[in-house]
């Protein structure tokens, strides 16, 4: 047999009921769909491993989103990203004597794609939207060249002593290397704020991080084996259909 509901109950699943209907009801009845376009800067660290320490430059690069929100839990989004993402490999033997280190360095030019497909669970309050950002994608790195300009530096010694330089100075020397595009998975997190100006228009500020095994646009470094990290503040408008 089911237990019954005492009267004196009644009351206070009454005033549930409500309080679940004023908090939920609002937020399904705002639901909404938009386009964003923002530009960002991706700042990114240095990793090393494998005898090789690996520099990104830091760049710009700008965002598109297509977002649609149907509830405060049930929320996706499709991006696209575009930056300059120039790499500097440089060989790296470690503790070395002040003469005697070979060191390698290669510049390759690169452009980075960025594709994910994120969860975005937020909240309305008046015209502003605080929401979180979770997803998974796919990372390109594609060099702007086929070839990439290397640089040796090497101690002298033996007979190039004699021929070239002085005894316990070095020798520069420049030659170039086949670049090749990396296909990397990226995970990205986040949060933001959309503040709507008009009916239709409003402001987009949000902070990205991407996690991802760092790229390997070269062929005559291996690839440093471990996670990179970019952070990418960014500014942006949507548009809300």
């Amino acid at each position: 047999m089911l237990p019954s509901v005492r009267l004196s109950e009644r009351p206070f699943f009454a005033l549930l009921l409500v309080a679940l209907t004023v908090l939920i009801v609002p937020q399904l009845a705002l639901a909404q769909t938009d386009v964003s376009a923002s530009i960002y800067g991706a700042f990114s660290g240095t990793t090393t491993g494998d005898g090789t320490q690996q520099s990104p430059a830091n760049q710009a690069g700008g965002l598109i989103e297509l977002r649609h929100i149907a509830n405060p839990i049930f929320g996706f989004e499709a991006t696209y990203s575009f930056n300059r993402a120039d790499q500097t490999y440089t060989s790296h033997p470690g503790a070395c004597p002040a003469f005697g280190c070979t060191i390698s360095t290669e510049s390759v030019s690169s452009n980075a794609h960025e594709i994910t497909a994120d969860w975005v669970p937020s909240l309305h309050i008046a015209n502003l939207r605080p929401f979180a950002v979770l997803g998974v994608g796919l990372l390109l790195n594609v060099p702007a060249t086929a070839q990439a300009t290397v640089t040796t530096t090497a101690p002298c010694e033996g007979l190039q002593c004699c021929l070239e330089c002085a005894a316990g100075s070095t020798v520069t020397t420049t030659t170039t290397s086949p670049t090749q595009t990396s296909t990397k998975a990226v995970y990205v997190y986040g949060a933001g704020l959309d503040w709507g100006l008009l009916p239709h228009l409003g402001l987009r500020l949000q902070y990205r991080g991407n996690l991802y095994s760092a790229p390997n646009v070269t062929k005559l470094f291996s690839s440093t084996s471990t996670f990179a990290h970019t952070s990418e503040p960014m500014i942006g408008v949507y548009l809300r259909f």
